[in-house]
């Protein structure tokens, strides 16, 4: 069991440096945005990640909101 578990931490730790590398090595290594915000094809087709649709769908007001604010 024991030889299996340091195993496994092996390559987990190898696995993460070698993902590491390029953010490393590189002067200003980033690692890549992953996000759908930073994708520009789908920020200009006005597609957002559910967070963002949501906080928009929040923001908006209701018709009767809308209405109320017209009769006043």
């Amino acid at each position: 069991m024991l030889p299996t578990l340091l195993l496994t931490l092996f390559i987990l730790a190898v696995c993460t440096a070698l993902l590491a590398i390029k953010v490393l090595v590189k002067k200003e290594g980033r690692f890549p945005d992953t996000h759908l915000d930073g994708n520009k094809a789908l920020r200009a087709q006005g597609i957002h990640c559910a967070k963002a649709q949501h906080r928009e769908a929040v923001r908006r007001k209701t018709l009767a909101e809308l209405l109320k604010e017209t009769n006043q």
